[in-house]
């Protein structure tokens, strides 16, 4: 069997200015042929599993494209384009048996509101008749219309996400089956019109945690191949935005879809018990200096750079600095400012603005002053099992100055969500040490911060990833809406 791999990822946020464009995938992933071998192989991404499954199952890898860039505003249609043809290109380029493909789910483009499904269209379009298994991020904003191209639609179950691998290597098992016979697979997708915030979309939380579990008992019925409750990208104004189901199944779309609208309903049934309400900045920054366990984690739900926002937010460092906090670490995206300080050296006084230079949304720039601790090039490898699967690590050239406080403020060039404690230990920091570490996410930093966490303050921050909908202006998702039309 040869099985053609690859992909285009991207969780693309509409209220974000910042489009993600070429350079923005090649800053993060842009790979081909023997290169996505080599990157992804010993990734804790489906990736990783489409690779690790051809050992598993017997089949040769014929390896295309890999598109991956970090949330941002939505993708420009030209690298779109591009990488869609490519992976269809390279799997012509000898005979294939089916494909695995690696998508987000929430992909944007400014011609395509559900840029997966147009993955997808493509694909099938391309090649009639072979097994398309593809998988999404738990964030996807399903189109039910993924189902019509596809056999199998797998998507993660954990958030923060570690079972990427794993999902991974159960598309390479459904296809091997398809291929030998075994199995027909048929997919069905199923929604409701609400709106799940962060939060709420945790799976170590109640009520995502029962629903979770009841999704794992209906996999176990007769025929049932895999079941994926999909909390969906509520930064994303289309029409497919919001929560889904779904549903494989061994030849009956019927009972696929049976199943999906029954956790689909389910989770409409408890949508107000997903809601968690947060502190506003002050009042978490006191929580924080009163508190004696320590680490204290301030999470920035605001300023997610893995929900699409700026990561330059200055909300909570003005409020750090107003309160006097001493011992807080805090990570900002200002490419000028390491530009500025670089040029300076190590061990001089810095002076300058950082912050609020791609909007005004997160907070008006702040002015710091201190000595440059270090100069480092911003790279690590991760070897753990961390939301987004990423190995090779990148937040460009990054510096590391000690502020009033003493504070510790870390500023890179790259927008790097902090998925991993190596933003930070590869500075020659000890979280564990601080006595605050502002995070700019909203739940999947949990599987690299939470181990480490004495407090976990979750803050109600302004910006294009606020927690609470009502704060932006939706004209295209469908209506009526929970919570903002409707109880």
């Amino acid at each position: 069997m040869k099985i053609a791999i690859g992909g285009i990822m991207h969780e693309s946020n509409t209220f974000a200015p910042q489009p993600a464009d070429r350079q923005r995938f090649e800053e993060a992933s842009l790979t081909s042929g023997d290169e996505l071998l080599a990157i992804w192989k010993d990734a804790h991404h489906e990736v990783g599993g489409f690779i690790g499954g051809a050992a598993k199952y017997q089949y040769s890898l014929v390896p295309t494209m890999m598109g991956w860039a970090t949330p941002s505003g939505p993708v420009d249609d030209k690298i779109f384009d591009e990488i869609v043809a490519a992976i269809i290109t390279m799997a012509r380029q000898q005979p294939i048996d089916g494909l695995l493909i690696a998508l987000h789910g929430a992909m944007v483009t400014a011609n395509h509101p559900s840029a997966d499904t147009e993955v997808l269209r493509r694909i099938r379009e391309a090649f009639p008749g072979k097994p398309i298994v593809a998988t999404v991020d738990y964030h996807g904003n399903l189109s039910p219309a993924m189902a019509d191209y596809v056999d199998g639609l797998i998507g993660y179950q954990t958030y923060p996400h570690i079972d990427q691998r794993q999902r991974g290597l159960l598309a390479a098992e459904i296809i091997t089956r398809t291929l030998k016979g075994e199995i027909r697979p048929v997919t069905a997708i199923a929604k409701r019109s609400m709106i799940l915030n962060l939060l709420g979309q945790a799976t170590d939380r109640e009520p995502m945690r029962s629903l979770m579990a009841k999704a794992r008992q209906v996999e176990q019925r007769p025929g049932m191949l895999s079941v994926s409750v999909m909390a969906g990208f509520p930064f994303a104004d289309v029409p497919p935005m919001g929560p889904s189901v779904i549903a494989i199944h061994d030849g009956d779309r019927a009972v696929a879809q049976a199943a999906a609208e029954e956790l689909a309903q389910r989770m409409w049934d408890v949508r107000h018990e997903l809601y968690v309400p947060c502190p506003t900045p002050a009042e978490a920054v006191s929580l924080a200096v009163a508190s004696d366990r320590t680490p204290v984690l301030l999470i920035d739900l605001g300023d997610n750079i893995g929900g699409g926002s700026a990561g330059d937010g200055t909300v909570l460092l003005a409020e750090i600095l107003r309160q006097k906090v001493s011992g807080a670490i805090v990570p900002l995206y200002a490419p000028e400012a390491v530009r500025a300080a670089i040029r300076l050296g190590v061990g001089q006084y810095f002076s300058g603005m950082v912050g609020g230079s791609l909007d005004r949304l997160h907070g008006n720039p702040v002015r710091v002053s201190g000595v440059i601790k270090s100069i480092h090039d911003g790279k690590w490898v991760e070897t753990e099992a961390r939301h987004g699967g990423r190995r090779h690590n990148d937040q460009g050239p990054t510096v590391v100055i000690t502020i009033d406080g003493p504070n510790t403020l870390v500023l890179d060039s790259l927008r790097t969500p902090p998925f991993s404690l190596g933003q930070l230990t590869s500075l020659d920091l000890e979280p564990r040490n601080a006595r605050v570490i502002v995070v700019k996410a909203a739940v999947a930093y949990k599987a690299a911060y939470e181990p480490i966490a004495g407090r976990i303050i979750e803050v109600d921050t302004p910006g294009v990833t606020a927690s609470n909908p009502r704060h932006f202006d939706f004209k295209h998702i469908a209506r009526p809406m929970f919570p903002i039309d409707v109880e």
